[in-house]
């Protein structure tokens, strides 16, 4: 059973294992509100995954430990299982879909465990952990649904409001609901009047689907750059914990985790994954009532391999109309890239690139300028369109 003692007997176990992650004001992010950050990102190993497995690993018997360990992670779980079993001299086994980033696989390679890739996703890598467990006698550390585990990931809602006893409203990623579990337990249990609202990524909607419809369900398919929430169905226990104790869940889109990721590089100098960055995204894009309330958003995670981060970024700039393309007809015929440059430059925006089209052109001299820009906001693409207009320029 998931009791308040646990938590606080998990905290006590961590103490030297974890970094106790201050909140950080954040400033230009959320108008509305009064945003702190939970930068669990900054912990060791860049996961607040860490928390849970140190503590399910601290609770196995002895004879548990000698056999070794074994899980499976998109990553950040790997890590700290990895870890904490390295400290405690015990073998471990780690299966990871082969999607994970290098990053990820590297790092858990680093922290003392064997990795096995799997082709699939996370649920596909769980089998084949089962597999493994059950030939070999590895005892499985489950990345969210044990309690032992959600215990840990618990520790967080103590640390929260022991810093900020006056918080209305703690805001968490959902992936399998271990997280979210362990907050909203222990947030309930010390101050009932916290809400705790989760957030999934419209790809991986399965928490959100499951408590919609009130029972467990599992997605046939998962696609979101936020691959540490990336599950296709939450566990019985996490269900269960969400059901009871969770105020509300809702969705954000790719678009918007990429907006927040970019805004927590801009304004916080601070670097989230597609999932850390989930619970952020959903402030930004007023998913909950939180006008004139004083909320926390976890950063649950800050293992982004660099290839994606520039990707993440790119979508991120486009989707606050900080970059813009636009597809331009007109007659081919000298002047008119000086024309149209002068436009552009005269509305305060720079060109980054130029490309011209031969294509379907209402006139036989007809072309086609791709024209991207570095861009304010949409209300500047919008001058900027209107003034082209204005001087007889098409915009497709």
């Amino acid at each position: 059973m998931l009791t308040l003692d646990k938590v606080f007997g998990a905290q006590s176990v961590l103490k030297n294992i974890i970094r106790e992650t201050s909140l950080v004001r954040a400033y230009g992010i959320a108008s509305d509100c009064e945003l702190y950050l939970k930068p669990e990102n900054l912990q060791i190993t860049g996961s607040f995954k860490v928390r849970g497995s140190a503590y399910k690993i601290a609770m196995l018997s002895h004879e548990e430990k000698a056999k070794g360990v074994i899980a499976c992670s998109a990553g950040n779980h790997a890590q700290g299982v990895a870890l904490a079993a390295t400290k405690n001299s015990i073998k471990s086994i780690i299966c990871l879909p082969d999607s994970a980033p290098i990053s990820k696989v590297e790092a858990t390679k680093g922290f003392g465990a064997e990795v096995c890739l799997v082709k699939g996703c996370y649920d596909d890598a769980y089998k084949k952990a089962l597999e493994l467990k059950e030939s070999m006698g590895y005892t499985f550390v489950h990345p969210f649904d044990d309690e032992n585990v959600i215990a840990g990931q618990g520790t967080i809602a103590l640390e929260v409001l022991n810093e900020l006893d006056d918080i209305d409203a703690i805001v968490v990623p959902v992936g399998g609901g271990g997280l979210i579990s362990g907050i909203a337990y222990t947030a309930k249990q010390i101050k009932p009047s916290v809400k705790v609202y989760g957030v999934q990524v419209a790809g991986a909607p399965s928490m959100y689907n499951s408590i919609k419809d009130k029972k467990i369900e599992c997605l046939d398919t998962v696609q979101t750059i936020a691959d540490g929430i990336a599950v296709k169905q939450p566990g019985e226990n996490t269900f269960k914990y969400v059901k009871k104790y969770v105020d509300d869940i809702a969705l954000v889109t790719d678009d918007e985790v990429s907006s927040a990721i970019l805004a927590l590089i801009e304004k916080q100098k601070m670097i989230a994954e597609g999932a850390g960055a989930a619970a952020v995204a959903a402030v930004m894009f007023g998913k909950f009532d939180l006008k004139g309330k004083k909320v926390v958003s976890i950063v649950s995670g800050g293992n982004i391999d660099v290839t994606s981060l520039s990707r993440v970024i790119e979508r991120g700039l486009f989707k606050a109309g900080r970059s813009s393309t636009l597809l331009i007809e007109l007659i081919d015929k000298p002047g008119q890239l000086s024309d149209i440059s002068r436009i552009i430059a005269d509305c305060g925006a720079n060109v980054t690139g130029v490309h011209y089209e031969k294509g379907d052109t209402e006139s036989v001299n007809g072309c086609f300028l791709r024209v991207a820009m570095e861009t304010k906001n949409y209300e500047h693409i919008q001058l900027i369109m209107q003034s082209l207009e204005n001087e007889g320029f098409k915009i497709k």
